[in-house]
């Protein structure tokens, strides 16, 4: 399966995405987490993409996109989602599933709130939209004032190690060059108050789950909650707590940590694919 690599210009910067799949099948975009990029999707893109137009791009100061100083862009999930908005439109996508995870929740979840017609369905993948599914140890940096200490170590290498082997049964299965390649961006010059400015802009999303629930009752849009139980970020509680607004979201529990589609590939695979087909 052939999956292109490309760049497109959006508000005046380069956004890498990778695209693979008939670009006349029903569309999924990828949405990625922190402190990741479209680099998390490399093995689950050519897994869709015999079925589906599959679409991953990184946001800005991620990956293989620009990454403008804070004195040049705004980093907060407003400007991310209305970057990843004039991505969609300038790449004539207005029709779409949803796939989000850890940041790509609250950034997929502002443009579906306003534009509800565009979303057919959402898969979450440890990606929150109640505060129930915020761990106790990270309430403080995601739902309230994180401080210095908390920023420095957010963006740690054992941090980011850790978001990759922290609730993963058998962390073997999990390669390094995931946490390494995520280190080596995050280690770029500017890119720490890159991450700090989103880390501390993040409180927003938590002040916006009443609109995203509101959403949800509303549209009712199918979800399917893929969740790692083992997450000590968002924790299960997470995911069952969709059904709140969507009684027939499905719920699945994955015996694996944040970033569970490292080690749990096929059997998030072999739930994702029917859901899509049932859904799109």
């Amino acid at each position: 399966m052939q999956v292109h690599h490309r760049y497109v210009k959006i508000q005046g910067h380069q956004v890498f995405y990778r695209e693979a799949g008939p670009v006349d099948a029903p569309t999924v975009v990828l949405l990625h987490g922190f402190p990741t990029s479209s680099h998390m999707y490399r093995f689950l893109i050519p897994q869709l993409a015999d079925r589906f137009h599959v679409v991953a791009p990184d946001y800005l100061g991620y990956g293989a996109s620009d990454s403008p100083s804070v004195d040049e862009f705004e980093y907060s999930f407003a400007s991310m989602a209305s970057v990843i908005k004039d991505f969609l439109v300038e790449l004539k996508i207005d029709r779409f599933a949803l796939y989000i995870q850890d940041f790509g929740a609250p950034i997929g979840l502002r443009i579906a709130t306003e534009h509800p017609e565009w979303v057919t369905a959402i898969v979450t993948q440890n990606g929150n939209a109640y505060f129930e599914g915020i761990g106790a140890d990270y309430q403080p940096v995601l739902a309230g004032e994180p401080t210095e200490e908390h920023l420095r170590g957010a963006i740690s290498a054992a941090a980011t190690k850790g978001q990759y082997l922290d609730g993963e049964p058998d962390p073997s299965l999990v390669s390094p060059d995931s946490w390494l390649h995520d280190q080596t961006l995050l280690d770029r010059p500017g890119n720490d108050l890159i991450q700090f400015a989103m880390l501390r802009d993040y409180k927003t999303n938590v002040a916006r789950y009443p609109q995203f629930h509101e959403y949800f009752r509303t549209s009712q849009v199918p979800l399917l909650a893929v969740w790692g139980n083992g997450d000590p970020i968002f924790v299960p509680a997470g995911a069952s707590a969709f059904r709140t607004d969507l009684p027939d979201a499905r719920i699945h529990l994955i015996d694996g940590g944040h970033f569970a589609l490292e080690a749990h590939l096929d059997e998030i695979v072999a739930l994702i694919r029917p859901f899509l087909s049932d859904s799109l």
